[in-house]
């Protein structure tokens, strides 16, 4: 039950991390410097690269000519640095507790050290092979009739496995004071319905029948004797499924997703689907009377295919989604096959990373909170989210004088505006409540069964909120998670301890370079909620339009700039950025970085600021912003983003954005006839 309003609202996802070289936090935080750096890598500087014609290959281009990607990532970039720099630090955490003798049953202890002990034991897992998969497989196996098939689809729901469709419980987008039941379109093995769909690209094509060579892998070593024949029929109902979702653009419209239906009325939007026995196998029977379906003909043409397709085939596709959901909890076999796929083919990472790093991974998936906890007391100093909060509180007031200045929005509007910004909620560094873990059972030598019994918990978690008060506490990241996020539907702006730190966050560097890193990050996270999906919810997270028609239409013109803008970038010669669906993102970025400039500004006080390393204020902002982009990207990797993530290249993060900040031209002398150039009136200035 993914919460994905959260996702797309998120400062990044994996797939576009950027790279700046950071300092390691000490567990007590660092003292304070006498004198404040500037905080910028000067050492990366390319000085044969003009600021004016390329930011992002003046600011960085040593570093993109000399370092490599690690062997086990996709990309490398300041996110995936600070993420492997805090990876040694929950090491130590997890396996102080697998080292704890004595713990009691059902002690946080307990449960992070046995859950990882479960994890290092490659020793049992080789003897074991798919046997711990057995009992699921041999269910499947049993199924007689198509007419059981919506009941193992709630089943797989609750094993956290791939099926056709599944839902996730968030707040009612209409009604703030409510838990919902949303349901949403799934069932693929590659990203998008693109993989299976795009005739004329070669390189998907390519995906595509390195895809059905795994499958065929996978069911060989599941046991299957028919493997190439059914992993043809499973690629080709696959492709039947991606043929009636929506387009990842249509997916980010919340109007057109949200679809109340009565769940009595279930059966009108997808005919002859058993809905009741898929309403009482997932639990929502009794404790809902309507439901939202994200995308109804998608369901009304899933029925259709669940009908159209053998029995064999169906139960073929569940064995598949089983054993690839749960593949790197197995045997090496299990693991290396999945991995040469998801890893390899579609990110063209080369190698696994180490096993001690993706057993903190799992832990963390299982007992994220319980981690957390543990992490925050001892990396994450009281004074640092004390200066976020001075931070927070500072981008929050520059965000709310120029709303009242804004020349192409009516005073109407600007009133709702206004009345929104100030019920935003900012969350900081840890939640105020950490989940509780103790109904969890995990045993030292049963990875398998931890998996599912921990997924099986989460999901009891969530399905119990239906019928609960909305609880504003609830964090979507853990702190120990490098990102941040806007939920609309809490108007919420969230901050995890991890990305307190540079280059987001440099207690030793003067404001400059903290106002163009992690200011821009927190502007970024409040221009969401006037982005154009944020917009269209109110202060108390209820879907509204609270726009006069004019003003929608003036903010809709300028959105459209904005699209053509991103769509003209290309990361690779025949790859495009898609302008819509990361419109939410740039219009995140482009307003954000304007915000913490003014910020930056007032902060100063009317005081002219230091020059520092020969670079002005202005320029150490910029910098400071250019700096956080420093990525590389594997073409896997870069074709799957620009496909599927909802985030524009870094390159084009720092510089698209680069484009339309008036206080860029100034502080870097851009004249018309250099590249990073924009006339005035194709700057785009939302807020």
């Amino acid at each position: 039950m993914k919460r994905h309003l959260l996702s797309a609202a998120a400062l990044l996802l994996v797939a576009s991390m950027a790279q700046a070289e950071s300092t390691k936090s000490s567990a007590k935080g660092a003292a304070k410097a006498p004198v404040l750096s500037a905080g910028i890598a000067l050492e990366y500087v390319e000085p044969q690269v003009r600021a004016q014609d390329d930011f992002f290959e003046y600011l960085n281009g040593k570093w993109l000519k000399t370092v490599e990607i690690p062997a086990d990532k996709s990309s490398w970039g300041a996110f995936h640095k600070l993420h492997d720099d805090t990876q040694p630090q929950l090491r130590a955490i997890i396996e102080k507790s697998a080292a704890a003798k004595g713990a009691a049953a059902g002690s946080e202890v307990q449960l992070i050290g046995d859950f990882f002990g479960s994890y290092m034991d490659e020793a049992r897992l080789e003897q074991l092979g798919i046997t711990p998969l057995k009992g699921e497989l041999a269910k499947i196996d049993a199924i007689k009739d198509k007419s059981e098939l919506p009941a193992v689809f709630a089943h797989m729901g609750k094993l956290g496995v791939n099926s056709p469709f599944g839902f996730y419980i968030h707040q009612d987008a209409k009604d703030s004071t409510k838990y919902v039941a949303d349901l949403y379109q799934g069932g693929l093995g590659m990203p998008d319905r693109d993989y299976y769909l795009k005739a004329d690209d070669a390189k998907l094509a390519d995906i595509r029948a390195k895809y059905q060579q795994h499958v065929e892998k996978m069911l060989a070593l599941s046991g299957d004797q028919n493997a190439a024949a059914n992993a043809k029929a499973i690629v080709d109902l696959e492709t039947e499924l991606a043929k009636v979702q929506w387009t990842k653009v249509e997916n980010r419209d919340p109007i057109k997703t949200y679809n109340k239906v009565d769940v009595a009325k279930l059966g009108e939007v997808a005919p002859g689907f058993d809905w009741n026995a898929w309403l009482k196998a997932s639990g929502i029977a009794g404790k809902a009377d309507y439901v939202i379906v994200s995308q109804p003909s998608y369901l009304k043409g899933m029925a259709e295919v669940l009908n159209r397709v053998p029995l064999e085939t169906w139960k073929t596709y569940l064995r598949l989604h089983t054993v690839n959901g749960y593949a790197s909890y197995l045997s090496k076999a299990f693991v290396d096959q999945r991995f040469a796929f998801f890893g390899t083919t579609l990110s063209g990472a080369p190698q696994l990373e180490p096993r001690w790093k993706r057993g903190v991974s799992t832990v963390e998936g299982a007992l994220g909170d319980a981690v957390g906890k543990l992490y925050v007391k001892e990396h994450f100093p009281a004074e640092r989210k004390a200066r976020m909060e001075v931070l927070v509180k500072n981008l929050l007031a520059a965000y709310k004088s120029p709303i009242d200045t804004l020349d192409w929005m009516s005073p109407a509007t600007k009133k709702e505006a206004q009345a929104k910004l100030a019920k935003f909620t900012p969350k900081i560094g840890y939640p105020n409540k950490w989940k509780d873990y103790s109904s969890l059972t995990v045993k030292r030598d049963d990875l398998v069964g931890n998996v599912v019994r921990s997924r099986e918990v989460e999901y009891k978690r969530e399905l119990n909120k239906l019928g609960k008060p909305i609880d504003r506490d609830e964090w979507g990241m853990t702190p120990q998670t490098v990102n941040a996020y806007y939920n609309p539907e809490l108007n919420e702006i969230v901050f995890p301890a991890a990305i307190l730190q540079p280059p987001f966050f440099d207690a030793n560097a003067d404001d400059a370079v903290n106002y163009g890193g992690i200011g821009a990050v927190i502007g970024h996270e409040i221009s969401h909620g006037f982005d154009d999906q944020g917009s269209q919810y109110d202060g108390d997270g209820n879907m509204r339009n609270w726009w006069t028609e004019d003003d929608g239409k003036r903010f809709a013109e300028k959105t459209k700039v904005l699209i053509q803008q991103y769509a003209s970038y290309s990361p690779l010669p025949g790859y495009n950025v898609n302008g819509e669906l990361t419109l939410g993102e740039n219009i995140g970025d482009n307003s954000g970085l304007a915000v913490a400039y003014k910020a930056y500004k007032l902060s100063l006080k009317g005081k002219k600021a230091p020059v520092i390393n020969g670079l002005t204020g202005d320029q150490r902002f910029f910098m400071g912003w250019g700096q956080v982009w420093r990525a590389k990207m594997r073409e896997p990797a870069q074709i799957n983003q620009v496909k599927t993530d909802p985030h524009s290249p870094a390159q084009f993060r720092a510089n698209g954005t680069l484009k339309n900040q008036p206080g860029f031209y100034e502080a870097f002398g851009v004249k018309p006839g250099d590249k990073m150039y924009l006339a005035p009136k194709d700057r785009v200035i939302i807020w």
